[in-house]
């Protein structure tokens, strides 16, 4: 092959990577050029939260071992089974991400719960209904990851930081969740109460002995992310356990979120050694927390605001509020949103401008409502 054609063909695969993991390459640009003015030494071990990337690296690997396995579509199933009206089924496909984003992460619930949705809603007859379903699911995973620790990585980092317990980081979020909750179940029931006809095909039972070791593996997380495991216990045990299980789950797991995460951390730990950067930053962010994690959030996305932003202010649950927040507005305010338009638009491409009119009007005022919520509890 003549080296012209090499190198163009290096090119292409290199700017297809930048599209592909855009939040990756800029943070790790950033982080080099602060490393030129921070050069590196033993201060950057100090820079990374090695507990937040093992928790999050075990979790990426049991929520990948529950995909895998169908665990997720059969009690999706299970439950859509009771759906006897349109409004009940897209009752059902939005509740399902909400409450099971709080578990299983935002970016989970949407990969499972999204291509669910399109399929289901196809074969019933209601795929007239799909934008405004995977418009408010992609809502339901955002607003709903907001309650625990675990239902997004910046929630994982925020409460890793600010040394609350699980009930205690949950009380923060809890009004904005419930606010949430209700105006998501205001706009399901615009749905039409018309009867719908579910065409039941027989489906593969997950492995219960799979279901049980993942379920174990998750309660260790859990106990991780409350401190009463240390992370490297329960990080060497997943990883052991998957090397027996499932040695695919390896090749599966986003692993440029774990290396994001560092870039970042590097990043924000130089700033914090530069005084005239880090004074500046501080003035802005200090005692305006929410707001700048909102407006940050929407240029960057909420998981690198949090890192970010994190650094320079110590009112840690008033950030928490500002980044969650912050998840909702611009398609690229949460990394999540993307993969339900990236589902979209692959299968109706036609009408991803549509998609993009809707989400955006729909956003906007679920967080102009849930800001409003703020103000008046403040």
């Amino acid at each position: 092959m003549p080296w012209c054609d090499i190198s163009f063909e290096l090119m292409k695969n290199f700017l297809a990577f930048l599209r592909r993991e855009t939040v990756f390459s800029a943070a790790t640009l950033l982080a080099v050029v602060s490393a030129i003015a921070v050069p590196p030494d033993a201060g950057y071990l100090h820079y990374v939260d090695f507990r937040v990337l093992g928790i999050l690296l075990s979790l990426m690997m049991v929520m990948e071992g529950y995909k895998r396995i169908g665990l997720f579509q059969h009690m999706g199933r299970a439950l859509l089974r009771r759906a006897s009206t349109v409004r009940r089924l897209c009752i059902t496909l939005i509740m399902l991400t909400f409450f099971g984003s709080m578990l299983v992460t935002n970016d989970v619930a949407l990969i499972t719960m999204v291509p669910f949705a399109m399929l289901v809603l196809s074969r019933s007859g209601n795929g007239r209904h799909l934008i405004r379903v995977i418009v408010l699911q992609t809502l339901a995973a955002n607003l709903g990851s907001m309650l625990t620790p675990i239902g997004n990585p910046q929630n994982l980092y925020m409460y890793n930081l600010s040394g609350l317990s699980v009930t205690g980081f949950g009380a923060i979020m809890m009004p904005y969740c419930l606010v949430s909750f209700v105006m998501l179940a205001l706009c399901a029931f615009a749905f039409p109460s018309c009867k719908v006809e579910m065409t039941q095909e027989p489906e593969p039972k997950p492995d219960v002995r799979l279901v049980a070791v993942y379920t174990l593996l998750f309660v260790l997380c859990l106990a991780t992310v409350a401190r009463l495991v240390p992370f490297v216990v329960s990080l060497v045990m997943v990883i052991a356990v998957v090397w027996v299980v499932d040695r695919r789950i390896f090749v599966s797991v986003d692993y440029f979120l774990i290396l994001t995460f560092v870039s970042f951390f590097v990043l924000t730990g130089n700033i914090q050694r530069i005084s005239g950067i880090r004074d500046f930053l501080c003035g802005i962010v200090s005692g305006n927390e929410v707001i700048t994690g909102i407006a940050a959030s929407q240029i960057i996305s909420n998981v690198p605001a949090a890192l970010l932003l994190s650094g320079f202010s110590g009112n840690v649950p008033a950030l928490t509020v500002g980044v969650n927040l912050g998840g909702l507005g611009t398609l690229i305010a949460s990394m999540a949103s993307l993969i339900s338009y990236k589902f979209f638009a692959h299968s109706y491409n036609d009408a991803k401008g549509r998609y993009l009119g809707i989400f955006t009007m729909t956003n906007v005022i679920f967080l102009t409502a849930l800001m409003i919520c703020h103000w008046l509890m403040n």
